[in-house]
């Protein structure tokens, strides 16, 4: 499986047999994208949640490649008023697909889609796919329960916000770490906008985790997942 990161929360997965799943795609209005919703296809979509910012080009990919969303049951109904295709799930169940298997689990945020519709609980997402375990924590404050999610599953990637303000800052992200045992931290959802500016090189540095080595992605860049 290979994994591009667009900037902000936005990410690329393209399994060994070249489904490609999205995982909240915000393009067009994200300033540090080098990408727009026009250069991207999608089979399947992830929403970790309701926010402008993570919804984002989804239903405009949508409107010419016909994913099926997947995302926990509120949202999910919310996709589906709209005329798109979606898959109902909720935090703490998992589901097989023909690419491989979602587990969705908590995450200490809000959901709201920009039109004002309450969108269920917030997430985080496990993707396993080519016996490899992805864990895109959403938007998130730390919880402790972090450390059972790396007990329970062996945590090859951890995707997880370092911006602060609206989401773990650095020094929390780096516990977050601690708890979750994860082979490679990635660190995402900062300098998009001026609020959320921090160096993620201060991340690397302050993970000192015995087990846990840190990938800094530029910003399109892409790379395999083993």
């Amino acid at each position: 499986m290979r994994l591009r990161y667009f900037s902000h929360s936005a990410v690329q997965l393209t399994t060994a047999d070249g489904k490609i799943i999205l995982i909240d795609p915000f393009l067009d209005g994200n300033p540090t994208s080098p990408v727009k919703a026009k250069d991207v296809r999608a089979d399947f979509i992830i929403l970790t949640h309701g926010h402008g910012d993570h919804i984002g080009d989804s239903f405009a990919i949508a409107d010419k490649y016909d994913p099926l969303f997947i995302c926990v049951n509120e949202l999910a109904d919310y996709v589906s008023s709209k005329g798109y295709r979606a898959h109902n799930m909720h935090i703490g169940g998992a589901h097989n697909f023909d690419f491989g298997r979602v587990k969705f689990t908590i995450a200490h945020h809000g959901s709201m889609t920009p039109d004002n519709t309450y969108a269920g609980e917030p997430s985080g997402v496990i993707v396993s796919a080519d016996g490899v375990n992805l864990y895109h924590t959403g938007d998130t404050g730390l919880f402790y329960d972090m450390k059972l999610i790396g007990e329970m599953t062996r945590i090859d990637y951890m995707l997880l916000p370092i911006g602060d303000n609206f989401t773990m800052g650095i020094d929390d992200a780096v516990k977050a770490v601690e708890l979750v045992n994860p082979g490679i931290a990635i660190p995402i959802h900062y300098n998009t906008f001026p609020i959320i500016a921090v160096n993620p090189e201060e991340f690397r540095q302050k993970v000192t985790h015995k087990n846990t080595k840190v990938k800094i992605l530029q910003f399109g860049e892409e790379i395999e997942l083993k």
